[in-house]
């Protein structure tokens, strides 16, 4: 039979033991700090391009329209690009129509209309229901209150797409990155 005998300096275990977890929260710190330096903590799917234009698609599109609406003092001057399709209501002018998307409101996809009320000069030259793609400023304007109204800088027509025609009512999820969009 083998008997190892070993006896153990205390003090010198105990230094030892204080060295490695010194060495591990030092490691720990490290990946922290990077992690709140290098990398995002929150992530959106919002599209700001550089030229300050923001891109409104069909996944965040009922959020940004109700926090808009919400809050119209924070984003008059912010520019925007989205598409829908021309929707006109009897009592519009005739360069004012809303760029318009279905918005499903209950699992036998019954839907509403949402969307911004836009205006524009050049909307005369597309009929109902045309799908168009905008680019304009959001401005604080009157219709039966006061509600963000788009002045159109460029719009032209295009294909009603494939897929997300539809959008989903808004969610507790989208968070502002700041005073734009």
């Amino acid at each position: 039979m083998f008997v190892f005998n070993m006896k153990l300096d205390g003090h010198r275990v105990s230094k030892i033991f204080m060295g490695i977890l010194c060495v591990i929260i030092l490691i720990i710190t490290i990946v922290i700090c990077y992690q709140l330096l290098f990398c995002p903590l929150f992530k959106t799917n919002d599209t700001f391009k550089e030229d300050g234009i923001f891109e409104i698609n069909s996944q965040n599109y009922t959020n940004v329209l109700q926090n808009v609406h919400r809050h119209i003092d924070n984003y008059v001057g912010q520019k925007i690009k989205f598409s829908g399709y021309v929707y006109r209501l009897y009592d519009f002018g005739e360069d004012q129509f809303v760029l318009a998307r279905n918005m499903i409101i209950s699992s036998d996809f019954q839907s509403v209309v949402v969307g911004f009320l836009c205006h524009s000069t050049e909307i005369k030259n597309y009929p109902d229901d045309t799908w168009v793609e905008i680019q304009g400023t959001i401005t604080k304007g009157n219709y039966k209150g006061e509600i963000p109204i788009i002045e159109i800088e460029e719009i032209k027509e295009i294909d009603a797409p494939n897929e997300d025609e539809y959008v989903y009512p808004p969610d507790d999820t989208f968070i502002t990155t700041s005073t734009v969009l």
